[in-house]
């Protein structure tokens, strides 16, 4: 399936707003989001940062945490060792300007489980928020979520039946993180169940095998996928995770 073109708009920081100590929100708006088309919540935007000295600028991604007439929010995961985006966020105040190409197709989970599994680290909690607030009132089932300091646990609106567990971890990421372990130790309720997981790439590998082989979860009911990995830039992410679908078929 061929990519969506994400032609890029200049849009201006509205906002900055620090939601807890791991994550700020950013608000872009202007002129240039008057054709953005509607209901975008857990879409993605690249965010476009020029490189000095080079022709190519860095491209980065991100999900719509929330949306307005005229407004999205992105929300960022703040590093010690930022990256482009996470620096700039930092930083940026209301007035600043950034190319933003977009939106990609919107990721949500399946509606037809009998049951729903979502699962996910930081860079995922704009999107599972999204997805909590989709799921129909009598919904039942789990949502696990990784985040780096207590702090960052955050309100969640989700169905009475779902229930949250929070998972603090300062170091994410690998095939034995805690949120790993602690998808593993849910019970498995009865029925079929529709899966939603996003976080780091080994971890996603094992929560993947995890879902289809020892759990035989329908592929149709699963999206689960990769936003970062340890220790590489996400160009370089995006090279190993085009491979890995490859192989997946």
């Amino acid at each position: 399936m061929p990519k969506p073109k994400l032609n890029p708009r200049q849009l201006e920081v509205l906002d900055s707003t620090r939601l807890t100590p791991h994550m700020v929100r950013v608000t872009l708006g202007g002129a240039a989001l008057e054709d953005f088309p509607e209901q975008q919540e857990s879409a993605y935007v690249k965010l476009v940062y020029p490189q000095e000295g080079s022709d190519h600028p860095l491209t980065r991604t991100y999900t719509i945490a929330r949306q307005r007439p005229g407004e999205i929010d992105l929300d960022f995961v703040l590093h010690e060792d930022s990256g482009p985006a996470s620096a700039w966020a930092a930083s940026t105040r209301p007035g600043d300007r950034i190319q933003v190409g977009g939106p990609g197709p919107r990721k949500l989970i399946n509606p037809d489980g009998d049951w729903f599994l979502i699962a996910g680290d930081m860079t995922a909690l704009p999107a599972i928020r999204v997805n909590l607030a989709s799921l129909p009132a009598d919904a039942r089932g789990h949502a696990v979520l990784e985040v780096l300091d207590e702090g960052d646990i955050t309100n969640l609106p989700h169905p009475e039946g779902v229930s949250l567990h929070w998972v603090v971890n300062p170091e994410p990421g690998g095939d034995d993180s805690a949120l790993v372990r602690t998808v593993r130790d849910l019970l498995w309720d009865e029925g079929e169940p529709a899966i939603w997981a996003a976080c780091e790439f080994s971890c996603m590998r094992a929560l993947r095998r995890y879902f289809r082989q020892e759990r035989g979860v329908d592929r149709m009911k699963m999206y689960v996928s990769s936003y970062w990995k340890q220790g590489q830039s996400e160009d370089e992410h995006k090279v190993i995770k085009r491979r890995d679908a490859d192989a997946e078929g």
